[in-house]
C-alpha cells in the first residue's frame, strides 16, 4: 500500500480548491467535468481538448471471460489496417484526460485503445477520496488480471481494424509500470512509452514483479518518460533499472527532464509541465515510428 501512496501523493498536488468541499459536492462537481473525483481541482486553463472530427470515438464494450469490459476506442473514421496503441490510465481510470490522449493518438492514424482495467473492482472514476480507491479498488487490481484483459483488447484490435504486426502501448503513472510489465509480457509488441511508472517497489500476491525484475529479459524497447523532481520515483531506481535493462538484448532508452515531477503530461493537474508535456509526446510518436508502428 506504501507503493499505492506515493503513486496517488506524487499525482495530485494541494491548491486552496482542495479543502473546503463536503463529500457529496466534491463527487457532484467532479462527475459533472468528465474528470475522476479524486483528481479536483482539475486545472481548466491548462486541459487540452481534441475533438472527434474524423474520427470514430466513444466507448465499446468487450466481453472478457463473461466480463463485459469498457474500451474507449478511438480511430480514424472508416479506416482499417490501423497502427494500434494500447492507452494504459492512471489510477484514476479512464476519465476525460485519458479519453483525450486516445482521440490525440487517433489524430495521428492510430486505432487507440484505453480499456477499464479496474472494472471487477469498482469505478475508480467515482471514488471520493485516495484512501478508497487505493484500499478498494488498485489494491484488489492483480496484475495477472491486467494482462489477460489487455491480451483480449489486442485480440479484439486485430478483428477490428487493427494491424496486428503494429501495436503498441503507453501509459501513465500506474499505466506507466504496466507498460513495462505488459512489453515484457507480451513480446509481439512493437514498442512502448512508459510516463513516470514506477520501477520498482514492494511485492505481493497481486504484484508478483516489478519492471526492474523484467529487465534483464525485456526485448521490447520501451521509451521512459520521467522526472528528476519526482517525489515519487527516485532517480536511483532509474538507474537500477538502466543497470537490468543494460543485461538484456533490447534498446529500451530513458529521458528524464530537469524540471519535471510526476504526472508532467496530466494537462488537468498542478503538475502539468506544458514544455517537458510536449517534447514527451513529439518523442513517444517518433520512437513509434522509429520501431515500426507506423
Amino acid at each position: 500500500m506504501d507503493d499505492l501512496t506515493r503513486d496517488a501523493e506524487s499525482l495530485l498536488a494541494k491548491t486552496p480548491l482542495s479543502d473546503g468541499l463536503d463529500r457529496r459536492g466534491f463527487l457532484k462537481t467532479a462527475l459533472g467535468t468528465g474528470f475522476a473525483a479524486a483528481t479536483l481541482p482539475v486545472m481548466a486553463q491548462n486541459v487540452i481538448k481534441t475533438d472527434t472530427a474524423g474520427l470514430t470515438a466513444g466507448t465499446i464494450q468487450i466481453n472478457i471471460n463473461g466480463q463485459n469490459v469498457p474500451v474507449y476506442r478511438a480511430q480514424p473514421e472508416g479506416k482499417t489496417n490501423l497502427p494500434v496503441v494500447l492507452v494504459i490510465s492512471e489510477i484514476f481510470g479512464v476519465h476525460e484526460y485519458i479519453a483525450d490522449v486516445a482521440r490525440r493518438f487517433a489524430k495521428q492514424g492510430y486505432l487507440a485503445l484505453a480499456p477499464d482495467l479496474f472494472i471487477r473492482q469498482g469505478d475508480p472514476t467515482k471514488a471520493a477520496s485516495i484512501a478508497d480507491l487505493q484500499r478498494d479498488i488498485i489494491a484488489k487490481t492483480p496484475d495477472a488480471q491486467v494482462f489477460t484483459d489487455l491480451d483480449a483488447v489486442v485480440d479484439w484490435a486485430k478483428v477490428n481494424g487493427g494491424n496486428g504486426d503494429k501495436i503498441a502501448i503507453t501509459g501513465f503513472c500506474w499505466g506507466g509500470r504496466i507498460t513495462w510489465l505488459y512489453a515484457a509480457h507480451n513480446p509481439s509488441i512493437k514498442a512502448g512509452v512508459a510516463w513516470y511508472g514506477r520501477l520498482k517497489g514492494d511485492l505481493s500476491a497481486n504484484f508478483p514483479r516489478h519492471p526492474i525484475d523484467v529487465a534483464g529479459t525485456l526485448t521490447v524497447p520501451v521509451l521512459g518518460l520521467y522526472g528528476a523532481k519526482d517525489t515519487g520515483i527516485p532517480l536511483e531506481t532509474v538507474e537500477m533499472m538502466k543497470a537490468g535493462l543494460a543485461k538484456g538484448p533490447n534498446k529500451s532508452t530513458f529521458v528524464i527532464y530537469p524540471n519535471a515531477g510526476h504526472a508532467f503530461h496530466a494537462d488537468y493537474r498542478p503538475s502539468y509541465n506544458e514544455a517537458d508535456a510536449k517534447d514527451g509526446w513529439g518523442r513517444a510518436l517518433a520512437w513509434f515510428k522509429q520501431n515500426g508502428v507506423v
